[in-house]
């Protein structure tokens, strides 16, 4: 882990008192459900998410939470410059992609795997379609 990553873990609540309202801001821009939301953050308790909504401080980050916020915040950032219509960037994930990457199924399913490789898949396709690296 990055030195830089290091450094955020140890800044405990004012760091979650400030990434998770803007993870949870990126959620209701792409109108997630709860049960969507735990599963892009890698969460299996419901009073979890909600704790962190009300109390964000209180969040205890790990390095799965800040890697899983990094690429959230990545794939926010990517379809604001690619798609410049705010609308038509938020329903990106959930429109069906012809893709082979995406087979004909919305991207949003893909990161609805759960796994940590699937937001890196669709962060990393973004990046290509952006011309990054």
């Amino acid at each position: 882990m990055s030195a830089q990553a290091e450094k955020l873990l140890q800044g405990g609540p004012a760091v979650s008192a400030s990434l998770l309202p803007a993870i949870f801001n990126i959620f209701s821009q792409w109108r997630l459900t709860g049960g969507q939301q735990m599963t892009l953050l890698g969460l299996n308790n419901e009073k979890t998410l909600y704790n962190w909504k009300s109390h964000p401080e209180k969040a205890r980050l790990t390095r799965d939470l800040l890697e899983r916020a990094s690429y959230i915040l990545g794939i926010y950032k990517s379809l604001q410059i690619l798609l410049p219509d705010e609308t038509l960037a938020d329903q990106w994930l959930s429109t069906p992609n012809d893709n082979p990457l995406f087979n004909g199924t919305a991207p949003l399913d893909r990161l609805l795997a759960g796994q940590v490789v699937d937001l890196a898949m669709v962060r990393n396709f973004l990046d290509a379609e952006r011309g990054g690296w």
